[in-house]
């Protein structure tokens, strides 16, 4: 199930506003390679940023954005010239139709189990063309981002402050709470979220599996390399 700050329409209609498409790389980093394939799909879409992004930069081709949140999904459609489909990559049934797929925001990581890992896999090779590409991003698990995922660090959103309390790391896993408040609110909006950790291998191990090959891989939005001092592992797999 989709966690509560993405399936609620009120907080979904907050998320570009505390995370703005400038604010981490990611988008810049892949919008030129969304820009340069005549099919796109972007799984874990949300809001449809990026799709609005390309199309406003003026991708002419097809655009597809998949979601299992209603409350993200609500914000995407303010554009009709993208194809928005409510479901996840288990749910996904597109056979050789796509030149790039794209999973950005370390959307990557809610895939939490070996199953899950193997299934989103197979469905992305399945859903490229020969050839085709996948650009995903993952938190790098040697820099432990969740410890400093604490109440001392707040965003604002209008009115709204949010934060994040993490948990532990657990078998590769991290729980937290996020909390919403505003003066405007009779109380507090809560959502929890876990997500997976894994290193360079493990990575590589699940792609290997799926008959995907690693093209490019990055530690942060610069291409430098993946180090244990980068936040990112950032991946382009290709389908042969």
């Amino acid at each position: 199930m989709p966690d509560h700050a993405f399936a609620d329409p009120g907080l979904a209609s907050l998320y570009d506003t505390l995370n703005p498409r400038e604010s981490s790389g990611d988008f810049e980093f892949y919008l030129p390679m969304i820009m340069a394939a005549e099919s796109v799909l972007d799984v874990g879409c949300g809001t449809g940023s990026l799709l609005h992004w390309a199309r406003e930069s003026g991708h002419t081709g097809r655009l597809v954005g998949l979601d299992p949140a209603e409350g993200m999904l609500a914000q995407a459609r303010r554009r009709d010239d993208v194809e928005w489909v409510l479901g996840d990559l288990s749910t996904a049934r597109w056979d050789s139709e796509f030149d790039f797929a794209v999973m950005t925001g370390h959307a990557f990581q809610v895939l939490l189990t070996d199953d899950e890992l193997r299934t989103a896999f197979a469905a992305i090779r399945r859903a490229l063309k020969p050839g085709g590409r996948f650009g995903f991003d993952t938190r790098n698990p040697a820099r432990r981002a969740w410890e400093r995922w604490t109440p001392d660090h707040v965003w604002q959103a209008g009115t709204v402050r949010s934060w994040n309390d993490a948990g532990p790391l657990v078998d590769g896993r991290v729980t937290f709470k996020t909390t919403f408040e505003s003066p405007d609110w009779d109380a507090p909006k809560y959502s929890e979220s876990t997500l997976r950790f894994l290193d360079v291998a493990s990575l590589s191990a699940f792609v290997e599996e799926a008959g995907l090959v690693v093209d490019e891989q990055f530690g942060f939005w610069d291409r430098t390399p993946v180090t244990d001092a980068s936040p990112e592992i950032i991946t382009i797999v290709r389908r042969p």
